[in-house]
């Protein structure tokens, strides 16, 4: 068993962070959306690690606010927790805010503030751990931000907790893997987003972008300390404005009531909708899903996340591997 949590013990009735040596699987929690309620208890044991109570640094003062607390009693709460602190505004996530990790970094009270505020939150909301988000840092940024992350991790890991970071998958000269292992416990690896919402349509993950992106970052620090996060969900683009997020069965209720085929696009082994001058559509359902977590798994990666929970076709749970 591969312990982040230095098997130190948690709050009682919460288990500790740990990973399985093969096969671990975590899932992306987003508490204000009712559409998680779809993942049946039935689910929940498949899941090891739940990443939630999505937590805020301030853009002004970079403090962090917990603003969507988990309530541990609706379903998974038999999972390892931890928390998730991000410098994005926003149920949608407006933005990121990268001025908040330029302001901790130039104040050492400010960051050993926002350091233990987190911890204390840490503490009080039962999380075995945290994964840090800032992401949209510019290269020039990155003395800045590792100060940050080797700060909160200095502060959690003094309270036996660990930490990670979640790292957008393509971005190696921002975001360099081997920088970033060396001040934090484990490096979640974002494997989406090859189309985003305000680029053109086209797929969001398909399987040889997913190898070629994550294959860079086992190369600098091997498969053991990489979490590879995977989409579940579906991009809607229409004409002129950015992709909304979609769940599988909104997507396909989208395309029903538009009376317009889904087809398997061969290249990307995405699923794919186009109705003519209104909306295109790039699908995640489990064919692909199973293609991705092929690539990351031929890699040597074997601790898979879910981004996020409810969105996801249903038909994944006995698909996936245990």
């Amino acid at each position: 068993m591969f312990c982040l949590a230095a098997c130190a013990p948690g709050r009682p009735g919460t288990a500790p962070l740990t990973l399985r040596a093969a096969g671990s699987l975590w899932g992306f929690v987003a508490p204000w959306d009712s559409r998680r309620d779809s993942l049946s208890g039935a689910d929940a044991p498949r899941l090891d690690v739940i990443v939630g109570g999505w937590m805020q640094l301030d853009s002004t003062t970079g403090v962090p606010t917990q603003l969507y607390p988990d309530d541990p009693a609706r379903g998974l709460a038999t999972s390892s927790r931890i928390a998730f602190i991000t410098t994005r505004a926003g149920r949608s996530g407006d933005r990121f805010h990268p001025e908040a990790v330029r302001a901790l970094a130039s104040s050492t009270s400010a960051l050993d503030l926002a350091a233990s505020r987190a911890a204390a939150l840490m503490a009080r909301g039962g999380y075995s751990g945290a994964l840090l988000e800032l992401e949209e840092q510019p290269k020039a940024d990155l003395p800045a931000t590792l100060r940050v992350v080797r700060t909160i991790a200095d502060t959690l890991h003094r309270r036996g907790l660990r930490i990670g970071v979640q790292i957008p998958g393509p971005d190696t000269a921002a975001y360099p893997t081997a920088a970033f292992a060396a001040v934090a416990d484990f490096l979640a690896i974002k494997l989406f987003d090859e189309h985003w919402p305000a680029s053109a349509p086209g797929p969001i993950a398909s399987p040889m972008w997913v190898r070629r992106t994550l294959a860079r970052r086992v190369a600098d620090v091997g498969a053991e300390r990489i979490v590879a996060v995977l989409p579940v969900f579906s991009y809607l683009w229409r004409a002129n404005q950015p992709a909304v997020r979609l769940s599988f069965d909104e997507a396909r209720r989208a395309a029903a009531e538009a009376n317009v085929e889904i087809a398997r696009d061969p290249t990307s082994h995405s699923l794919h909708a186009v109705n003519p001058n209104s909306w295109e559509l790039w699908m995640t359902d489990r064919d692909l899903l199973q293609a991705l977590e092929a690539e990351v798994r031929s890699l040597g990666v074997d601790r898979i996340a879910l981004w996020r929970l409810g969105l996801e076709d249903d038909r994944i749970w006995p698909a996936l591997r245990p």
